[in-house]
């Protein structure tokens, strides 16, 4: 590989290697459900926001990969991300890295 598309391949590879968006620390309302089992859902607060991502709380535990639905409790669409992680906090609660591709969302601020 000659020294340019080296620099390109790292510079690209950095740019998609963690968080691009700033987030905002937004609590919204929502539904959240697994893709599998719509209907258990649970009615909960996301802790910060972007167009193409959230951190949200949950009372149980999610797998990377697993697809969640996410629904804005003002009744809008619900949108399918992809949990990117699950970090175990007090008390039985879960925080959840959230990731929507290929569509964005409006949190209404």
């Amino acid at each position: 590989m000659n020294g340019t598309a080296t620099t390109r391949s790292r510079l690209e590879h950095r740019l998609f290697d963690g968080r691009i968006e700033k987030r905002l620390p937004v609590p919204v309302p929502v539904y959240l459900a697994s893709l599998r089992e719509p209907r258990g859902r649970e009615r909960t607060l996301t802790e910060n926001v972007s167009p193409h991502g959230t951190r949200v709380t949950s009372k149980r535990s999610w797998r990377p990969g697993e697809e969640a639905l996410i629904a804005p409790g003002t009744g809008e669409f619900p949108q399918v991300g992809r949990v990117v992680y699950c970090e175990q906090q007090t008390e039985g609660r879960f925080c959840l890295g959230v990731e929507f591709l290929g569509r964005s969302v409006n949190w209404g601020e």
